[in-house]
């Protein structure tokens, strides 16, 4: 064996992860909301960049007229700067100009539509109720820290000892304003566990009966497993009874807390892309209106143009300019991907758009890929935590890509498409006899969608449809 050392001359092919290709892939992958936000990052650490004031449009004009002015707009920031800024003598007060003018503009966006209403938290209703209870301040105090001291769903957090050793009072005083608590709206607010918020809202609905509260209180979780039978054995009563009482004990609030808002910030989703029906055809709109349209600044086209080439200005407004150029183009190719992955998407699922859930077609990463000539991992995180508004919903973009089963046509049937079906066969089954799982799959199978009784178990309970024997009314 030698050993040495040498120098040798090779030739290799590598992919290399320049900043700029790390960027572009990183927008891709951003949602509207995510765009919006490295937008404004960009706008505040590049001078070179402002936004670019809104064109009106009407309705003809569509993504794809939207996607050819923006790949020519591309076209021509890509040329020679030099050239292309001799092309648009400005004035010195051009940059004052349209700042002015897109302040103007932000005025006029205003609209209510920005804005959400405030709601009541399950604090402010108590606290508001209270307002109006006449009892000692002492008492207001404890029940004061009580109203603190729920959760969101209204169950009390605190033990009874534990808020008596804060006050330095007996727990009879603490019971005495957990009394006036328990007696607020909404019903049932204020207590310990389950079965005290229940028996709380049987007193106040007039349905106190020593049946019913025995049940409440030992036989919860045979109501949750619809175990009627043993439940009449226990209590001496025909099963029919017992159904009534479920019945009754099935409509009171579990969570009294959680018909009111909540202190923890609300999301919204909004929408990466539109799809809508025009003329019996299908228009998608890939929605930029929260991530700005960006261009290049007047104002420092011309100070680039008049500064000195070898200038550490120049070289400055040089570098940013090609920072510039890249991130316009990134957010541009992301534009034109995401609508080439949808635009075949609605193409390939057409039947869901125009019949419903029920024609679902399964749909692979790879098909898309195939169809729109891009690596599937591009397809992936184009869709990546993207919502699609349709006429028929809202979905995520990954609803559409979904495994399924070969029916007896050969084409494939989605997942989501057979969960239709299970869900309409439960819905309208004789309650007294609902369908077994084996029934479910035999029913499939005239439909011609081969599954077995395992799969419609998994599915059923991807649902929260309870089996059988639980769905079962006597």
């Amino acid at each position: 064996m030698k050993l040495g050392y040498e120098l040798t001359i090779e030739q290799t092919q590598k992919l290399v992860m320049t900043p700029e290709l790390i960027q572009a892939i990183q927008i891709l992958q951003f949602n509207t909301q995510e765009l919006d936000s490295f937008v404004q990052e960009q706008l505040l650490a590049n001078p070179i960049l402002e936004k670019e004031e809104k064109i009106e449009t009407d309705e003809s004009y569509r993504e794809e007229d939207i996607l050819k002015e923006s790949s020519a707009k591309i076209e021509e920031l890509e040329r020679d700067w030099a050239e292309y800024f001799k092309e648009t003598e400005l004035d010195d007060i051009s940059y004052k100009q349209h700042y002015q003018s897109s302040f103007e503009a932000d005025k006029e966006d205003f609209t209510y539509e920005q804005f959400v209403s405030s709601e009541i938290t399950l604090t402010d209703h108590l606290f508001n109720q209270l307002r109006y209870v006449e009892i000692k301040p002492a008492c207001k105090e404890v029940v004061k820290y009580l109203i603190e001291a729920l959760d969101e769903n209204g169950y009390l957090t605190s033990s009874v000892e534990e808020v008596a050793e804060v006050f330095g009072i007996g727990t009879d005083k603490v019971l005495e304003a957990l009394e006036i608590l328990q007696g607020f709206e909404p019903v049932g607010v204020g207590a310990r566990n389950l079965k005290e918020c229940l028996l709380i809202q049987m007193v106040n609905n007039g349905d106190d009966r020593p049946e019913i509260r025995q049940i409440i209180d030992n036989h919860l979780e045979d109501i949750a497993q619809n175990r009627l039978s043993n439940i009449a054995k226990a209590v001496g009563i025909t099963v029919k009874e017992v159904q009534e009482i479920s019945d009754i004990i099935r409509k009171y609030e579990p969570k009294p807390g959680r018909q009111f808002g909540s202190s923890i910030d609300n999301r919204y989703i909004v929408p990466d892309v539109t799809v809508e029906k025009i003329d019996g055809e299908y228009i998608i709109m890939v929605n930029d209106s929260s991530a700005p349209r960006l261009n290049i600044s007047r104002y420092y086209r011309k100070m680039l143009k008049e500064a000195d080439k070898e200038s550490s200005t120049s070289k400055f407004l040089t570098s940013k300019l090609n920072s510039a150029l890249w991130l316009i183009k990134s957010i541009e190719q992301r534009r034109q991907t995401i609508y080439n992955v949808v635009e075949a998407v609605v193409r390939y699922q057409l039947d869901f758009f125009e019949k419903g859930p029920k024609h679902l077609k399964t749909l692979t990463l790879k098909q898309i890929a195939d169809e729109v000539g891009i690596h599937e991992s591009t397809v992936s995180r184009s869709i990546n935590g993207k919502y699609m508004q349709t006429p028929r919903g809202l979905f995520e973009i990954k609803y559409f890509f979904t495994s399924g089963v070969t029916g007896s046509s050969g084409s494939g049937i989605a997942s989501e498409s057979i969960k239709t079906h299970i869900w309409e066969m439960v819905k309208n089954e004789d309650p007294k006899a609902p369908l077994s799982d084996q029934a479910l799959a035999e029913k499939l199978g005239e439909m011609g969608i081969d599954i077995s009784r395992r799969t419609i178990a998994k599915y059923r309970d991807e649902m929260n449809l309870p089996s059988s024997s639980k769905r079962k009314r006597y």
